[in-house]
């Protein structure tokens, strides 16, 4: 989705920058190695991996410092919690971004941090040496080489599921005169409903009838903020229809969603939509 507001858009994501969840700026406020690391870590550290590391097809060398609970490992549907400290070949240190926020595992810029992830489970910390390639790649304005990272993984978090009746509403769906079916999932509180004209925030999920997720914000990591006169008709129609803590489903037909656009999800789309608040009317 975009920014734009257009009527080809849905929503506009109000969230911590995609960049600084992915990583790509964690490196630009470089501090020499501190004198209180215990043990110090040097560049010799970091271009050599220890003997007892164990080692990748691909080239990642790992250590596991402290394991984890549980087998259950991440993917890349998943969201995690990370926190890490790295160092650069040169031994200059960095730390990630804090965990406010879980992250989705595809949206991680370092494949070796992704790779590293896939074989821990919650609570595990590891180190991770990353090669050049499994690093930055050597992108303008990164550090060139490879670099050592210590990782926590401090929570995983499945991606919603897609539900079992994308393809065809069921029979206790109740549906508009425009044709937009719904069904409650969660009620809410009160009888106040936003108007066409209102702010909104909530958590959504949306998948094509093929079961295929498309978008969500419950993997972008945070809810999302939109006027309802800015959206797709069915969400335009369908969102006035709750109150806040409500959650439905909404199944939407082509002409009350994207009409065929190229480059939009076609056909009937299937959104789960929670209205967490109205933020102006």
């Amino acid at each position: 989705m975009t920014s734009s507001l257009s009527k080809c858009s849905l929503v506009v994501f109000v969230l911590v920058s995609a960049c600084a969840l992915c990583f790509p700026h964690a490196v630009l406020a470089q501090q020499p190695a501190a004198a209180s690391q215990s043990p110090a870590v040097t560049a010799a550290d970091v271009v050599t991996p220890p003997a007892d590391a164990q080692k990748t097809a691909s080239g990642l060398a790992f250590k596991v410092v402290t394991p984890g609970s549980g087998s259950v490992k991440p993917t890349d549907t998943d969201l995690v919690k990370v926190a890490f400290n790295g160092w650069t070949k040169d031994g200059k240190s960095f730390s990630g971004p804090p965990p406010v926020r879980p992250m989705q595992m595809s949206q991680i810029i370092l494949p070796g941090l992704s790779e590293g992830l896939k074989l821990m489970t919650t609570g595990q910390k590891t180190k991770l040496w990353l090669p050049e390639k499994l690093a930055f790649g050597g992108a303008a304005g990164k550090p060139a080489g490879p670099i050592l990272l210590e990782v926590v993984l401090l929570d995983i978090v499945a991606a919603p599921a897609t539900p079992a009746d994308v393809a065809t509403p069921p029979a206790d769906a109740q549906k508009t005169k425009s044709g937009l079916t719904y069904k409650t999932l969660k009620a809410g509180n009160g009888n106040d409903h936003p108007a066409k004209s209102s702010t909104v925030t909530v958590h959504y999920s949306g998948w094509t009838t093929d079961g295929k997720m498309f978008d969500s914000s419950v993997v972008k990591g945070a809810p999302s903020k939109f006027p309802l006169d800015k959206v797709i008709a069915g969400w335009t129609e369908g969102v006035q229809l709750m109150v806040p803590g409500q959650a439905c489903r909404f199944w939407v037909p082509e002409k009350l969603a994207y009409q065929g656009q190229e480059g939009r999800p076609k056909g009937m789309l299937v959104f789960d939509v929670e209205l967490i608040s109205i933020d102006a009317k």
